[in-house]
């Protein structure tokens, strides 16, 4: 059976976008704050935290595809891809928890981002699913010689 999870970080939270020029420093402090929010959101989803306990010290998944979905707080045009650092960060933050070993190409298919429902102060929101070795593999480029 394949498992699903969904992580909600917290509305409210400052995210990166690929268009800040930021200050490295201000952008490594918004980079932990996203990555510790992904994990302590693990820790805090009953089902998730039931899961990593069960997995012990194992990953609790060996691959997975996510979906990242940015919950904009207004309707106005948005490009979901300009929020990679902060899906790069919230997944580093699963990693952190324990729910993948890595987020290499090996392990993970995504995040593929998406826009979803407008939120009041917007949030990030993660919809993991487990995939087998060969669902993984029907994710990989083949060579087109």
């Amino acid at each position: 059976m394949t498992r699903h999870y969904t992580i909600h970080l917290p509305v409210g939270l400052e995210l990166l976008n690929a268009n800040q020029r930021l200050h490295r420093a201000v952008r490594s402090r918004l980079t932990a704050s996203i990555r510790a929010a992904a994990m302590r959101a693990c820790s805090e989803d009953d089902t998730m935290r039931a899961a990593l306990v069960s997995a012990g010290d194992a990953p609790l998944l060996q691959r997975a595809y996510i979906l990242g979905v940015l919950q904009p707080a207004s309707r106005r045009r948005a490009d979901p891809a300009n929020w990679y650092p902060s899906f790069k960060a919230a997944v580093d933050g699963l990693v952190d928890a324990g729910v993948l070993e890595d987020d290499d190409h090996t392990r993970l298919v995504g995040p593929d981002m998406r826009i979803g429902p407008v939120v009041r102060g917007a949030r990030l929101s993660l919809f993991i699913q487990e995939i087998t070795a060969a669902e993984h593999a029907a994710f990989q480029w083949r060579n087109a010689s």
